[in-house]
């Protein structure tokens, strides 16, 4: 059964499957994505007793466009990631799971191979908790289901910067922030 439903000048297709489609567990919640995505978000929210807030948005086009925007983050340098599970729920954001690595490369800098598909990057946070980053790549999808597709899994704020070089994770410390992948 499917349904399509106008929203902001969207068409959604809310897709009722049992045995079809990609599913990407999300705690209790199942989603399924079927058709490409034209817009994302995950939005962040503090753990490991942080306050932190903000975004991660992504515009499929041409390429996927990422913006992530932090609020209220401690000043400094932090590591972004994608990582395998879309689930925000434990305290401190372990509920994610790891790193996002569906080409089981090491982990690295991104577009320096060897590079996870999750290695977003560092967000530089100034004095007054803002940071912002932003990256424009095909290696994504958004829906689909193939192995690249990003919707249902988690984008994680690491407290600090990503070394590129250490496996499998980039010494990035704790979890500061998470959010799950969802239409909008």
């Amino acid at each position: 059964m499917s349904r399509r439903i106008m929203a902001g000048g969207c068409t959604l297709l809310l897709v009722a499957a049992v045995g079809c489609g990609t599913s990407k567990e999300s705690g209790s919640e199942t989603e399924v994505q079927t058709e490409p995505v034209r817009r994302a978000t995950a939005y962040l929210t503090g753990r490991s007793g942080g306050d932190l807030g903000g975004s991660a948005i992504f515009i499929n086009g041409p390429k996927i466009e990422l913006q992530v925007t932090l609020e209220q983050a401690p000043p400094g340098e932090h590591a972004v990631h994608i990582h395998e599970t879309g689930d925000c729920s434990a305290d401190d954001g372990s509920s994610a799971g790891g790193h996002w690595n569906p080409t089981s490369q090491d982990h690295g800098r991104w577009d320096a191979a060897p590079f996870h598909l999750g290695d977003i990057g560092n967000v530089v946070v100034n004095e007054e908790g803002d940071g912002s980053l932003s990256l424009i790549t095909d290696r994504w999808t958004m829906g689909g289901g193939g192995s690249n597709d990003i919707m249902g899994l988690a984008v994680i704020v690491h407290a600090d910067p990503d070394d590129f070089t250490s496996q499998p994770s980039g010494a990035a410390g704790v979890r500061i922030g998470c959010g799950v992948i969802r239409p909008h």
